[in-house]
């Protein structure tokens, strides 16, 4: 099974979409990570089961 999963996400801040990898070992995290399109930072929410992502929040 793969652990790590691929999404993708809607800039809060520009509106464009881009691709993450999230790690659905940790069933809760939270991360900041960079728009890919306008470099502004995004906190990001998540919750997981191995190998699947339950849900993802975009905050600035």
């Amino acid at each position: 099974m793969d652990f790590i999963t691929g999404t993708e996400i809607t800039c809060p801040h520009c509106g464009e979409v881009f691709p993450i990898q999230i790690d659905t070992l940790q069933p809760e995290q939270t991360l900041i990570e960079d728009c890919a399109v306008c470099c502004r930072p995004i906190t990001l929410t998540i919750r997981c089961r191995p190998g699947v992502i339950v849900e993802i929040n975009c905050n600035f």
